[in-house]
C-alpha cells in the first residue's frame, strides 16, 4: 500500500525547499509513494493577476531559478522551454473572448491550473536528477469533476476508476507518480480547481481511490497546533486527533487542514497525518478514527474573524412546522453556508462566513419575521473528545472571558465542540486567555517534570 504525500506552496518555494522535498519522498521505503503538489508559493496570486506576458515573465521566474540549480543544462533548458509554452498558452486564454459568467470562472481555472502542472513537472525533474524514478501524471486525468468552475465537486466514481488507472501502472513499474493538487476536469476534458486549499482535497481523494496506508499533509508548521501560532506563540503541537476533532477545527478555522480532506479519509478509514516539511524528524499530528486521550479536556481552541451573524425572531415560529424549512431554503437559493445555529422558541440565530448574498437574503427573510444583522464578529471554538459528558467545561470558558460579551452560543451535536461569537476586536485578547486556562497550566507542569 502506497503512502500519499501532499506538498504545499511553501514547501516548494524555492531550490532549498525542492530538494528537501525530494529528501523527504527519499524516505519512503516500503513501495513507492504518490506525491501530490500545489503551486509554488504565491503563484496561483500572481497567476489571477497577471494579464500579458511581460507579467508572466515574472511569474515563471522561480521556475527557472530553481531548474537552473538543480536541473543538468540540458532538462534546464527543457523546462525553461516549457515554460516560455506555458506562458504563450496563459496569454492565449488571457485574450480569449468570455462573456457568460460561467465561460469567465472556466477561463480562471484554466489559467491558475498551470501553477500546479508546472511545478508538478519540475518536481519530477528534480526527483529523478535525485535519483528517484518519477513520472508527472496530469491530475486532470484523474480527478473528475462537475462542471462547478473554481469550486468543483468531485464526481467520485469516475475519480476512482480514472485514478486506479492511471497510477496503479506507474507505481507498479516502481516509480513515483507526481501530480498537481486542486485541479481536475469535466467528463468532457476541461479544466476545473477544487477551490482554494484543494490540493488537500486531492491528496485525500487519490489516497482513497488508491487505498493509501496514509495520507501525509506537507505544510510549514509541526501539525495541528492547540491554537493559531500568529495569536498564542506558544501553542503546542496535538499529537492525535479523531476525524471529528480534526473536522470541526478545520471548519473553524485551523488553517492546516483543508476541511473537505476529511471526508474520503473518514469514508475508507485512512490516518491522515500533518507533517512539518522544514522539520521531517517531528511526528506532527496523526488524525484517525479514534482520539487519545488528555487530561485536559479540550484538543484546541479554533477561531476565525469576519463572521456575520443574522438573527430572525417571530411569534409564527410558536408551535409551527415549516418555519424553519422556509427559512434555509433562502439561504439554500442564494448558496449561502451556514456556519453556526442555535434555535429558541420565536427565533433563530446563525452565523455567516460569506455574506456577499446577504441583502438578497435579508430581504426574502423578511416576511418570516423581524431580521437583525450584526456584522465584525468572530467565531471561537473549543474542541475536544473530551467535551462528552464533562461537566463544568462552559463555565470555564465563561468565567475566562467573562467581560467580553457572547452573542451566540452553540453546543455542536457531536459534543466534541462549544462554539461561540464576540465581536472580532477582541478575538485574540479571548483566545490568548482560553489557551492560558486550559493550556498554560499543562506546559507548566511539564516543564516542572523536566526539572525534576
Amino acid at each position: 500500500m502506497s503512502v500519499v504525500m501532499k506538498f504545499g506552496g511553501t514547501s516548494v518555494a524555492d531550490a532549498a525547499a525542492f530538494e528537501n522535498v525530494a529528501r523527504i519522498v527519499a524516505t519512503a521505503r516500503e513501495a513507492p509513494p504518490v506525491v501530490v503538489v500545489s503551486a509554488m508559493s504565491g503563484v496561483t496570486d500572481s497567476l489571477l493577476a497577471a494579464t500579458n506576458i511581460a507579467s508572466l515573465e515574472n511569474v515563471f521566474e522561480r521556475h527557472r531559478a530553481v531548474a537552473r540549480e538543480l536541473l543538468e543544462p540540458a532538462k534546464a533548458a527543457e523546462f525553461i522551454d516549457r515554460l516560455r509554452e506555458a506562458a504563450d498558452q496563459i496569454a492565449a486564454v488571457l485574450q480569449s473572448p468570455a462573456q457568460k459568467p460561467t465561460e469567465q470562472k472556466s477561463l480562471q481555472d484554466a489559467v491558475v491550473s498551470f501553477g500546479e502542472t508546472l511545478s508538478s513537472a519540475l518536481l519530477a525533474e528534480v526527483l529523478n536528477q535525485k535519483g528517484i524514478k518519477a513520472r508527472q501524471v496530469d491530475a486532470r486525468r484523474c480527478i473528475i469533476t462537475n462542471e462547478e468552475f473554481t469550486s468543483a465537486a468531485p464526481l467520485i466514481p469516475e475519480t476512482f476508476a480514472q485514478t486506479n488507472s492511471e497510477l496503479f501502472p506507474v507505481l507498479e513499474s516502481g516509480v513515483v507518480p507526481v501530480l498537481g493538487g486542486f485541479i481536475g476536469s469535466t467528463k468532457q476534458g476541461v479544466t476545473t480547481t477544487l477551490g482554494r486549499g484543494g490540493s488537500d482535497y486531492t491528496a485525500a481523494l487519490i489516497g482513497a481511490a488508491l487505498d493509501a496506508s496514509e495520507i501525509q499533509i506537507w505544510t510549514d508548521v509541526t501539525g495541528v497546533l492547540t491554537a493559531d501560532p500568529r495569536v498564542v506563540p506558544e501553542a503546542q503541537t496535538v499529537e492525535r486527533l479523531s476525524y471529528g476533532e480534526a473536522a470541526e477545527l478545520a471548519y473553524f478555522g485551523a488553517k492546516v487542514l483543508h476541511p473537505k480532506t476529511i471526508q474520503p479519509a473518514i469514508e475508507n478509514a485512512i490516518p491522515v497525518r500533518i507533517c512539518n516539511s522544514r522539520a521531517p524528524q517531528e511526528s506532527g499530528t496523526l488524525v484517525g478514527p479514534e482520539s487519545a486521550t488528555t487530561p485536559r479536556t479540550i484538543k484546541a481552541i479554533a477561531h476565525k474573524t469576519a463572521v456575520t451573524t443574522v438573527q430572525i425572531t417571530s411569534a409564527r415560529m410558536l408551535g409551527a412546522y415549516g418555519f424553519l424549512r422556509a427559512l434555509f431554503e433562502i439561504f439554500d437559493r442564494h448558496r449561502t453556508v451556514i456556519d453556526v445555529v442555535t434555535t429558541s422558541e420565536v427565533s433563530v440565530s446563525l452565523s455567516l462566513d460569506d455574506a456577499s448574498a446577504l441583502p438578497a437574503i435579508v430581504a426574502e427573510l423578511e416576511p418570516l419575521g423581524t431580521v437583525r444583522v450584526e456584522k465584525g464578529l468572530a467565531i471561537v471554538c473549543v474542541v475536544g473528545e473530551g467535551l462528552r459528558g464533562t461537566p463544568g467545561i462552559a463555565a470555564r470558558v465563561f468565567s475566562t472571558i467573562s467581560d467580553i460579551n457572547v452573542t451566540l452560543i452553540s453546543q455542536g451535536a457531536s459534543s466534541i465542540n462549544f462554539t461561540f461569537a464576540i465581536e472580532e476586536a477582541r478575538v485574540q485578547e479571548a483566545v490568548m486567555r482560553l489557551h492560558e486556562e486550559f493550556f498554560g497550566h499543562q506546559k507548566a507542569h511539564t516543564a516542572q517534570n523536566r526539572e525534576d
